[in-house]
């Protein structure tokens, strides 16, 4: 999925009231209760959006543009996803907690897929992997299940195949690439996926697919039909400069709000309004040490 371009404290805070978030809860809530599911890649993030009642937290491949500021997600690495996986798990007491498979980590065969994703829950603490494509990886996700690792699909627009599509594309616009987009998910959902992430294809076709399956679906320009939805973000917040991508809605806009505040703090440090003495410790109770004499001042004092 692609988006647009600690403080400390630990994490021993009172357990939340609400009970975490699994995959099988979540594929109970297909037709029932919407889904929410938000892209974070750092333990702040993560906390913030687990305290506001976010569903399922994304760490996805998209950190390689939105977080590394590559134009597409294919550099990405696995020890990269691992490493904003710990960072999201720390800051996740409810929230299910999914790490995106990073293209070429699966892709060459069903034990490395395996292993890999086995890597992603071991190392990056994940509760469960996200892989894009459809029936050809059902061996994978087949593999990965019967190990015991959920897995969540991703069909429609996949970015790690963004020069096979020749871009950042809708995907299912005709007759035929619509039956393939539900072939793929059928396909998936039978291999074990718990979840499938539905991207960039026509609210109809989404519509049927979401009909057609017995296993949640997650929308990101899918439209409304999905039982689910989900958003990288920095586009959620308003925090993405350059291009929007069409599906995105700001809930906030975040992103002024971060430049006018270090517009601000440059204005106070240059007049010297920060920091006021509130922002100051108190004085030492003892005078200030005199600076030491050097030699060549102690010789000087004795001439004299």
């Amino acid at each position: 999925m692609y988006g647009s371009s600690h403080e400390g404290g630990g994490t021993d805070r009172p357990a939340h009231p609400r009970k975490r978030v699994t995959a099988p809860s979540l594929r109970e809530r297909k037709g029932a209760e919407a889904i929410t599911m938000v892209t974070a890649y750092d333990f702040t993030m993560a906390r913030l959006l687990d305290e506001s009642g976010i569903d399922v937290l994304l760490v996805g491949d998209s950190l390689g543009m939105v977080v590394q500021g590559a134009e597409t997600t294919i550099p990405v690495t696995l020890d990269e996803v691992c490493y904003h996986t710990r960072a999201v798990a720390r800051g996740a007491r409810h929230a299910h907690v999914v790490g995106d498979m990073p293209f070429m980590s699966f892709q060459v065969s069903a034990t490395q897929a395996l292993e890999n994703a086995g890597r992603l829950v071991k190392e990056g603490t994940a509760h469960s992997v996200k892989l894009e494509g459809g029936a050809e990886l059902a061996e994978h996700v087949h593999r990965i299940t019967r190990a015991g690792i959920p897995v969540m699909g991703h069909v429609g627009l996949t970015p790690q195949s963004y020069h096979a599509l020749g871009g950042f594309k809708v995907q299912g616009k005709s007759e035929e690439a619509a039956r393939r987009i539900l072939e793929d998910a059928l396909a998936l959902e039978e291999a074990g996926a718990f979840a499938i992430v539905l991207e960039a294809i026509p609210p109809d076709v989404a519509q049927q697919v979401t009909r057609a399956l017995s296993v949640p679906t997650i929308g990101i320009g899918a439209g409304p039909a999905c039982d689910g939805q989900v958003l990288v973000c920095y586009d959620m917040l308003g925090m993405s400069l350059g291009h929007r991508p069409k599906f995105a809605r700001a809930f906030a806009e975040l992103g002024s709000a971060v430049q006018e505040a270090a517009r601000q703090f440059t204005a106070d440090v240059r007049s010297g309004t920060f920091p006021a003495p509130e922002h100051a410790y108190a004085p030492s109770a003892s005078a200030a040490p005199s600076a030491p004499r050097t030699r060549r001042s102690s010789a000087k004092l004795a001439a004299v």
